[in-house]
């Protein structure tokens, strides 16, 4: 996984060219839920050479943020979250 490290906190960003808006925002919201996990949606910034495509989403990324030491029970409920999307949509593709 690659992440930024700052002020003992990683942060990740993922990526799913396809995933709806609407499930983005469903995404972030249960992550949200874990406790000290702080999720951030970047929209796809639309410029003249790009037509709006429905079949793409309009988010760019979701943000990741959590403190280094968050606890492995919460570990294993982001990733229990993140599989729950992947296995119903697609795999989830990590950046820096």
């Amino acid at each position: 996984m690659q992440s930024s490290i700052a002020k003992n906190k990683i942060k990740y960003r993922l990526v799913n060219p396809e995933l709806p808006l609407a499930v983005y925002r469903e995404v972030a919201a249960h992550l949200r839920q874990v406790t000290t996990v702080q999720t951030e949606l970047i929209i796809r910034p639309l410029s003249s050479e790009n037509e709006f495509d429905y079949s793409k989403s309009q988010i760019e990324a979701l943000w990741i943020e959590h403190p280094q030491s968050l606890s492995d029970r919460h570990k294993q409920q982001i990733e229990q979250i993140l599989d729950y999307y992947a296995q119903r949509y697609r795999p989830w593709q990590r950046q820096a």
